[in-house]
């Protein structure tokens, strides 16, 4: 007579089984909502101004940070970097629509509340570097849509929660910086996409789990300055510099230069995995958190058969409850729209997102779940690789930390398309990261792509030099990565009015000539993966000058990747400094000899020390009448053959007739000829 017990049992269970109802969609009752989670995360108003009570809708776009689906659910909160010196309150678990939550680079305090773990849609959960303290709540297991969970940088104590090990689709878990105790849990290795590990400066002590060290999709494991010890396992050696050890003076191992060797008396050599497998054959099974392997020094006894049964039925009952959920929340998502589905016939971003992850960088990688489209794996290009194409992604927290979240002490420059902010990268590189705006790209995300990866092939000693570049939906920005060149562009050293400034000497400029010379030879060939290249904008601005006084042509290819119409915009500024080729009024097109133009400009522009090429400079060159041409700051210190030679080449290449213009290889070639040394 057990089954009616039980289906009293299922009955009663049922009312809690119903799917749970997502925050409501009405105006007013999301506008409540938020406006408590405010009065906690930005107590003294300082800093959340726009959320204001008197709103009549919070999804209309006035509320800061605020992404909202067609149906009026709050889909996204993106706070980062705002200074927020609240706490993290209770009732965040109440948007239970919510699939992105950043907010790190704050001020914010106190526990991680574990109503947070009722957010079952999330899928980024970026908390880190605050101030939060506090055990990892272990309820974040039960999140089990989470991709990535960044929790580093913050001041939580505590071991590591084994519960994390069923989060099935995270890809990545950052830890590190905080003051974690206890060992590495086994069940880690549950974790099958998982593809960065980082547990560093922490207290973790213990050895390093058998099953964390061989998942699949594992590219990062680092570990430095934890107290671990034992032996390290083989298959971590296939990650090469992606696995980090250091300051673990406890480990020993074959294969690790940096290791000693494990004996049979060494450290930890007879004790079993953490959370592992037990001794004597017994079967895996990961231990529960506050589990007493001997309760109260008591052997374990045998089960009851009333207790099998029971468990059965809970089992039973529990896989009817899950179907009907999963049913229910099919039917669901036909219906609810996400603000971010493509909805054209293209890869959502969730299957860009994952895509893009499974072969990420072991040092680099893209901003996980908010990957713009077009970086979606296959989009263009057979024949290139992407695996080296997947080398060059930064992900978001790297670029926002680089740059103080963007602060204006770090902003070099700015357009009305583009910022250009100073960052020093985690591994002390001083790098400018140029910010676009998705509205200043090219709407065609094929070609867009196609952009990137021509960005990524330019290698040369006179081109500006791409290290990498990060695309984030949720910011709509790309952030492209260069190496920061110290000595400014050629245009600060033009016009100079005494010695006292960045006066060039005249080997100087010469070598400056030959060099951007060299860098468009190198662009208007066809080597490898590189096709011909037109720089199209070249002008004394896009000439950087690095600490050994080569010139960098920078921007180079970056007509790939803008809109028509920015680019047009660009070149009003070339043709009010006259480098932009004459025949383009006519043809509306550029070829190679339109950077030719552009390039004698810019010699005319070195010989004379002058932004403004003059009618008198171009006559002075044609009768090498010096004083019209040559800098009067280096009367008597400049070779006249060199001089006479380089104007003459100067008025070649700005020819009216681009048919008369020379091609750049002609031009090296004389260089080469001309100038000594």
């Amino acid at each position: 007579m057990a089954f009616p017990s039980y289906f009293v049992f299922f009955t009663l269970l049922l009312p809690h089984l119903q799917p749970t109802i997502s925050e409501p969609s009405i105006p007013g009752s999301s506008l409540s909502l938020l406006m408590t989670i405010k009065a906690s995360l930005d107590p003294d108003n300082l800093i959340l101004s726009s959320w204001s009570p008197n709103a009549t809708d919070p999804c209309n776009g006035s509320f800061e940070g605020i992404a909202c689906g067609e149906n009026g659910q709050v889909l996204n909160i993106s706070l980062q970097g705002k200074g927020l010196s609240g706490q993290i309150p209770p009732e965040i678990g109440q948007l239970k629509s919510l699939s992105g939550l950043y907010l790190h680079f704050n001020q914010l305090h106190g526990v991680v509340p574990k109503e947070i773990a009722n957010l079952t849609e999330l899928t980024d959960l970026y908390l880190n570097v605050n101030n939060l303290s506090g055990n990892i709540p272990p309820q974040i297991g039960d999140m089990s849509a989470l991709k990535v969970l960044q929790l580093c940088y913050n001041k939580f104590t505590g071991g590591v929660p084994s519960r994390l090990g069923s989060l099935k689709e995270l890809y990545v878990l950052a830890l590190q910086s905080n003051q974690l105790t206890g060992a590495i849990p086994a069940s880690l290795g549950n974790l099958v996409r998982l593809t960065r590990l980082d547990l560093s400066f922490n207290h973790l002590f213990g050895l390093i789990p058998v099953k964390v060290a061989g998942l699949p999709m594992l590219k990062v494991l680092d570990i430095r300055n934890n107290t671990l010890s034992g032996n390290v396992p083989l298959a971590l050696k296939r990650l090469n510099e992606g696995f980090q050890y250091a300051n673990n003076p406890g480990l020993c191992g074959l294969s690790f230069s940096s290791l000693k060797l494990c004996t049979a008396s060494g450290p930890n050599s007879d004790r079993p995995e953490p959370f592992a497998s037990g001794t004597n054959h017994l079967p895996s099974k990961d231990l529960p958190e506050s589990a007493n392997v001997q309760q109260n020094g008591y052997p374990s006894r045998k089960p009851s058969s009333g207790a099998v049964v029971g468990v059965i039925g809970l089992v039973v009952a529990m896989a009817v409850a899950g179907l009907f959920t999963f049913s229910w929340y099919r039917r669901r998502k036909q219906k609810i729209g996400s603000a971010f589905d493509s909805g054209d016939g293209r890869p959502s971003t969730d299957q860009a997102r994952e895509v893009c992850r499974r072969s990420a960088s072991p040092l680099i990688s893209l901003e996980y779940s908010n990957g713009w489209e077009p970086l979606v794996k296959g989009q263009s290009g057979n024949s290139f690789s992407q695996e080296f194409f997947e080398s060059f992604m930064y992900n978001l927290d790297e670029v926002e930390s680089a740059t103080q979240y963007f602060s204006e002490t770090n902003l070099l420059g700015k357009s009305s398309f583009s910022a250009i902010y100073k960052g020093i990268l985690r591994d002390g590189s001083v790098v400018a990261i140029k910010c676009i705006s998705k509205t200043s790209c090219k709407s065609d995300e094929t070609e867009f792509s196609k952009g990137l990866k021509l960005l990524t092939v330019l290698k040369h000693e006179n081109i500006l030099r791409l290290r990498g570049f990060c695309c984030s939906k949720s910011r709509g920005e790309c952030f492209l990565i260069y190496d920061f060149v110290p000595n400014g562009n050629l245009l600060q050293y033009l016009d100079m009015k005494d010695r006292n400034g960045k006066f060039l000497e005249w080997s100087t400029r010469t070598s400056i000539i030959k060099g951007i010379a060299k860098g468009i030879e190198y662009l208007h060939g066809n080597k490898g993966h590189k096709p011909a290249l037109v720089h199209r904008n070249i002008s004394a601005e896009k000439v950087l000058i690095d600490h050994h006084y080569n010139p960098l042509l920078s921007d180079s290819g970056l007509h790939k990747l803008f809109a028509d119409d920015i680019v047009f915009s660009a070149l009003k500024g070339s043709a009010a400094m006259g480098y932009l080729a004459p025949e383009y009024t006519t043809t509306g097109r550029f070829t190679d000899k339109s950077d030719m133009y552009a390039f004698g400009m810019i010699i005319f522009q070195i010989l004379s020390g002058k932004c403004r090429v003059t009618q008198s400079n171009r006559h002075g060159a044609e009768i090498s009448r010096f004083q019209d041409f040559i800098d009067i700051n280096l009367v008597g210190k400049f070779k006249e053959s060199e001089a006479a030679k380089l104007g003459k080449l100067a008025l070649l290449c700005t020819h009216e007739l681009p048919d008369q213009r020379p091609a750049i290889r002609t031009i090296v070639q004389e260089l080469d000829d001309v100038i000594s040394g």
